[in-house]
């Protein structure tokens, strides 16, 4: 399946995406997207639920993030080799992991606003896993069962915040409007290998990154089980997995950094893309 949440801000609906690429309305089913809908229980419900039965939607939408209640918003960082060589820093032997604030989780296609001051704002195309239950101490071998589904994350970046301020990468990476998810959870089952999903992202039409999968140092797997032993994954919980080369801090001659005006365009293959525009600070409501 291909669950997404669409409407305006705040005010999203439950929907899924039918054979035919139409929008259909969960809302006579489920209230919203949550934790609850995400575990094996919840999607099989779904799952039997004939998408020809449901309204269809009309018109262009705009796409929310495809899951509310997020608890959790990880993150891996250098998981693709030639990323790491990029930003002249070591391979990891172990997984790095951080936070993003839930605070900058958006639709995937809302604006991207430059925190105040920033400089250095980047892009990142990440694949996100998203949890589907409780996950303590998982097997690498049994992990996938604890994933409910996987959504395009665009992982944007202050990197003076990150890198020059002291103290954890965190400080970089949770920024307003700095977590654009979906536009689709797309099902486990629907995926197939998270380990072969192209990746890609433009930046004003010029292709920056191209990437896939197979290439992170740590799989999807390893990450859920890694994860898994230093806190409890609940469900809803997000991992964002790392991006491939050509992010702007490794542009040569010189890095090539976000400004007022510029567009993004963020895809991973089955995943669906997203379309951000950047706009410069402002005081949000």
């Amino acid at each position: 399946m291909k669950l997404l949440r669409y409407g305006p801000a705040g005010a999203e609906k439950p929907g899924l995406i039918d054979a035919s690429g139409a929008i259909r309305d969960l809302s006579g089913h489920v209230a919203d997207i949550t934790p609850a809908e995400l575990s094996p229980e919840g999607l099989k419900r779904l799952a039997a639920i004939d998408p020809n039965s449901l309204p269809k939607v009309e018109g262009n939408v705009r796409y929310g993030a495809p899951l509310t209640g997020v608890g959790k918003f990880l993150a891996i960082g250098l998981n693709f080799s030639d990323h790491a060589a990029e930003s002249n820093m070591p391979v990891p032997t172990e997984p790095i992991v951080f936070m993003k604030s839930t605070t900058c989780i958006q639709g995937p296609d809302d604006e991207v606003m430059l925190p105040k001051d920033s400089v250095k704002s980047d892009w990142e195309v990440e694949l996100g896993v998203v949890i589907g239950k409780t996950a303590r101490y998982v097997e690498e071998s049994d992990a996938l069962s604890y994933v409910a589904g996987y959504v395009t994350v665009n992982d944007l970046s202050e990197r003076e915040y990150q890198l020059e301020r002291g103290g954890t990468w965190d400080k970089g990476k949770g920024c307003d409007t700095f977590g654009p998810i979906g536009p689709w959870l797309v099902t486990g089952d629907e995926v197939g290998d998270p380990q072969d999903l192209d990746m890609w992202l433009d930046v004003n039409g010029k292709r920056m990154q191209t990437g896939n999968t197979r290439t992170m140092v740590f799989g999807v797997a390893a990450l859920v089980s890694y994860c898994s032993r230093f806190m409890t994954l609940a469900p809803g919980d997000v991992i964002t997995t790392g991006t491939p080369p050509g992010v702007g801090l490794g542009q040569k001659p010189v890095p090539i950094y976000l400004k007022a005006g510029d567009t993004m365009k963020v895809g991973i293959a089955k995943l669906g893309e997203q379309n951000q525009t950047v706009v410069p600070f402002r005081h949000l409501g």
